[in-house]
């Protein structure tokens, strides 16, 4: 087996792969979903406004202040009403992560595979309590320090150092940490979700939101009978824009950014579960790099790197010789 190997990848060593740098990626690969998800709410309303032009409608009728400060201030009311402070919080964030993009594209999970790499290897050449320093103080680290991404990200830090840490101490079985693993990600996924799950509940109370706001514009109308019709059809416009505006909101911007939330939480959840799964494969006894490889079909196929890039990664921050590491 370990001559296949030496083979394979002294063939591999003609192809000539971009070497992958520890560093963060360009603007545009982080921001691209971000740029598409502003994109397609602006696409939504250009598209609604521009219909109502060309159906002679006049712009200046759906400008109705009053009618956003009911629906947009009763919204926000009712957000801060259900949530507490924590989840307030998460949400602007999750808004921001919206806009930044996917924090988990391919090259995230190369280095992140790259760098558990690293870590087994030491753990597999110099026994498992040589890596004790490593995961005592990641910043410290001649290993995790490379990795700026993952030792400022202190859940991922915590989730990965906390399962390697119970896997040195011996005694504890691989079903007992696989186990406080999934716990571990359960937790946290349960806290991920609630903002969004938040933010839900906020466009499913806008329509009704939009109603309220058309009620009183109705009541301010039956108030102003026996005035002129321009300013009765003006009242009663100005009431149907209100409800217009609780649709839209819902349907059109705050339905799809709640949506936009629970999926970049599903692929953070994706992201720990690839860090399970090699975890879990080296603790029962599997190679470093075989470890790697079940890591790397855990990733979801649209980010899922080819298993060159990945193998070509790992050798070449190991420093070492291809030949020689495939025969370790």
């Amino acid at each position: 087996m370990p001559i296949v190997l030496t083979q394979v990848t002294a063939n591999r060593r003609r192809l000539r792969l971009p070497k992958i740098e520890n560093q963060a990626w360009s603007a545009a690969e982080k921001g691209g979903c971000g740029m598409a998800s502003i994109g397609g709410i602006l696409l939504v309303f250009a598209c609604v406004i521009a219909g109502y032009l060309m159906e002679k409608g006049k712009i200046g009728v759906l400008l109705q202040p009053s009618e956003l400060i009911i629906i947009g201030g009763a919204a926000i009311g009712t957000v801060l009403t259900a949530n507490p402070m924590h989840i307030l919080k998460k949400i602007v964030a999750g808004l921001l992560s919206v806009i930044k993009g996917s924090p988990f594209p391919k090259k995230r999970y190369v280095e992140t595979l790259k760098m558990l790499y690293d870590l087994l290897v030491k753990s597999r050449k110099e026994g498992a309590v040589a890596i004790e320093s490593d995961i005592e103080d990641p910043s410290k680290s001649p290993i995790l320090s490379r990795y700026p991404l993952f030792v400022n990200d202190h859940h991922v830090r915590d989730f990965v150092c906390d399962t390697m840490r119970m896997a040195i101490t011996g005694g504890i079985s691989a079903f007992d940490v696989d186990q406080m693993m999934e716990l571990d990600m359960d937790v946290h996924h349960h806290s991920a979700t609630q903002p969004a799950q938040a933010l839900s509940n906020m466009a499913d109370a806008l329509p009704g939101l939009g109603i309220v706001a058309a009620v009183l514009g109705v009541v301010v109308t039956m108030g102003s009978l026996g005035g002129p019709p321009e300013e009765i059809g003006h009242k009663v416009a100005a009431a149907l824009v209100g409800t217009f505006l609780g649709i839209l909101l819902c349907y059109g911007m705050v339905g799809p950014l709640a949506s936009n939330m629970s999926k970049s939480v599903d692929e953070e959840h994706s992201y720990y579960h690839v860090l399970r799964v090699v975890m879990l494969a080296f603790i029962k006894g599997t190679a470093p790099l075989m470890a790697v490889e079940m890591g790397r079909r855990a990733i979801p196929e649209h980010c899922r790197p080819s298993f060159i890039e990945v193998e070509k990664a790992c050798r070449e921050k190991a420093g070492e010789p291809a030949a020689a590491q495939a025969a370790a």
